[in-house]
């Protein structure tokens, strides 16, 4: 399909362009009222409480099955997934509100999870098919009184598929597309009695682009690099008694990967292999107004790499264990108090396992419904082995002021322990080291109307970071100090068969430039500007279209050989989806567009980005 070919595709939607937003977070604001956030650990409905939350609601789930996670992370406003649009191969990296990618808390159905093989230990996004989610919560803004360490700038809880409310249910996509990629994703769920389970397999395989961009003048033809991944997750939940329910849980992921030698340096060898597996429990036992969860989490991470300077393998291990008691003290306050320990051992040979605590308790109070006002107040403890004790704490009170109209407002304070590449390291490592720490404030409305059709949420935001841990001329040290402040404006409308959802991200700040040594007055890989809009129609019963505009604003980059900054021009990207349902909706069939106008652009520096690609293919559900 040439180019104007695909002018001519997306010139019958612009129309819709200027009336919806993809059911993507329409949903968010038109079931306002009635969402139950269970990220807080308090199952508040979404109108209680005073934090940012966006809800990646199922119904986009099932329209996302073109896209990958990172993708569809990366729709949504204040986050930015660098390299969601370039090789699938190339490590994602996750910013919040403008903060580094290993600031944000990522949970699988609220169980903290991480890759304790990686150097930050940062979840890997590209481990987890978006076939098997049912729903998406984001908290955005300092987590740390609840999640500890890292929930810096926010929260991702990814709620997996569970088992049906009756009967058995089988389920499937199968998709094709551009760079011959193929997925397919097959899962069984049933629901007998007092036990149900949900079990699904994702496989997928590409041949990719290359990950590196060919140098300006050069005739040298780059390998592409491939790489396949296979997914298994498992959840199971027997109700024992009328008040026990016990959830056990397994996931098991493996990935190969070719990557290149670096910007602009093309490497048929290198590659590397991932293994992972995640396994655990989730329990509860309610009583009168009370009722207690204890989780328990188990991972194993295992990279295998083979890269310019040769071979290397690195093994992380993580235990967690996550206890906490809710208690309804009458209809307008809950008491939340848990404690929690995270265990981890990184092995690098058989002389080198350093490991490392910590063990954190906390408490919560949420009071709602008190007239227009509710608050929630909270403060945690944290004691790690090597650095000592530190604490944490927020603020957090919102006002209905009309039902159409809430102020909410946060003081929160948050930290990021040393990780055990800091503390043990072969290069740099520094025993003391102490926790990152941070000040963040937070401010905005909510507007809603017309039986929630039309709705306006815009908040700013400002995050002072202290102590960040750097590498210095003789290793890992704190020193610098890191800013950064925005804000955030979202309208969303849906009008008969049409929604809307817009938004617009600003955010500017300094942190530690690794190429230049110092604080630099901006944030590397990450716009200051970025502009979204996406339109929906449902065309007929049957029929679904949407298209999507996301204009990416300027920033900066470091050029890592020559160690000088370059400045990266902003680009556009338009993005179209199809959808036909049959048989009552238990088959559908989908194309997903991306890159429509087959923009060239650089989203890193040195790296290739996709051009104009797509995929199609159908989903089932057979129950």
């Amino acid at each position: 399909m040439r180019l104007k070919n695909y002018l001519l595709f997306t010139s019958g939607f612009t129309i819709l362009q200027l009336a919806s937003a993809g059911r993507a977070a329409a949903q968010e604001a038109i079931k306002l009222d009635s969402v139950v956030i269970s990220t807080t650990k308090n199952d508040q409905k979404q109108y209680q409480t005073g934090k940012v939350v966006t809800i990646i609601g199922s119904d986009v789930l099932e329209r996302s099955h073109g896209k990958n996670l990172t993708e569809l992370l990366n729709e949504q406003a204040g986050i930015v997934v660098g390299g969601a649009t370039g090789n699938a191969g190339l490590n994602k990296s996750l910013f919040v509100r403008g903060a580094a990618s290993a600031y944000a808390v990522v949970l699988i159905d609220g169980i903290l999870v991480s890759n304790p093989a990686g150097s930050g230990s940062s979840f890997d996004l590209r481990m987890f098919s978006i076939d098997q989610i049912d729903h998406i919560e984001i908290l955005k803004g300092g987590q740390s009184t609840i999640y500890g360490s890292d929930a810096v700038a926010g929260v991702i809880n990814i709620i997996t598929k569970k088992g049906i409310k009756a009967g058995n249910s089988v389920y499937g996509v199968a998709s094709y597309g551009s760079y011959k990629t193929y997925k397919g994703t097959i899962g069984i769920s049933s629901h007998v009695d007092n036990f149900s389970y949900n079990i699904a397999y994702t496989q997928i395989k590409t041949d990719g682009i290359s990950e590196a961009a060919t140098p300006v003048g050069s005739s040298a033809v780059f390998d592409k690099d491939g790489n396949k991944n296979g997914a298994v997750n498992a959840n199971f939940s027997l109700q024992a008694s009328k008040n026990f329910s016990i959830s056990p849980f397994l996931r098991y992921f493996y990935g190969h990967y070719d990557f290149d030698a670096g910007a602009f340096q093309d490497s048929p060898d290198n590659n590397f292999r991932l293994k992972h597996f995640n396994g655990g429990f989730n329990t509860k036992y309610e009583f009168g107004s009370g009722k207690i969860n204890f989780n328990y989490s188990y991972e194993n991470s295992q990279i295998d790499s083979k890269g310019t300077y040769g071979k290397s393998y690195s093994q992380g291990i993580m235990q967690f264990v996550d206890l906490f008691y809710n208690q309804k003290l009458g209809s307008k306050l809950d008491l939340l108090v848990g404690l929690d320990n995270r265990a981890t051992k990184f092995n690098v040979n058989a002389s080198t396992q350093p490991s490392t605590n910590l063990f954190s308790t906390y408490a919560s109070l949420f009071m709602h419904d008190l007239s227009v006002f509710n608050l929630e107040v909270g403060g945690r403890y944290n004691k790690h082995r090597q650095y000592g004790e530190n604490y944490t704490y927020n603020i957090t009170p919102s006002i209905n002021v009309i039902k159409e109209l809430k102020l909410f407002g946060t003081y929160s304070t948050a930290f990021k322990a040393p990780t055990l590449e800091n503390l043990f390291g072969q290069y740099g490592a520094n025993l003391n080291l102490t926790p990152e720490k941070s000040k963040n404030y937070e401010a905005g409305f909510n507007l809603s109307f017309a039986d929630n059709k039309y709705s306006l949420r815009a908040a700013g935001f400002k995050r002072d970071l202290t102590n960040a841990i750097v590498y210095g001329t003789v290793g890992y040290i704190n020193q610098a100090n890191q800013k950064a402040k925005g804000f955030e404006i979202e309208p969303a409308v849906k009008a008969g068969i049409f929604t809307f959802r817009g938004y617009y991200a600003y955010v500017e700040g300094t942190e530690f430039n690794f190429i230049t040594n110092q604080v630099s007055d901006y944030l590397l890989r990450r716009p200051k500007n970025i502009f979204s809009v996406n339109a929906g129609v449902q065309a007929t019963k049957a029929l679904f279209l949407s298209v999507n505009y996301k204009y990416n604003g300027k920033r900066e980059d470091g050029d890592f050989d020559a160690y000088k900054i370059v400045d990266l021009k902003s680009y556009k990207l338009l993005d179209a989806y199809a959808e036909y349902s049959l048989l009552n909706n238990r088959l559908k069939i989908f194309a997903d567009l991306k890159n429509i106008l087959n923009e060239k652009y650089t989203e890193f520096y040195g790296y290739n980005s996709m051009g104009f690609n797509m995929n199609a293919g159908l989903s089932f559900n057979i129950h």
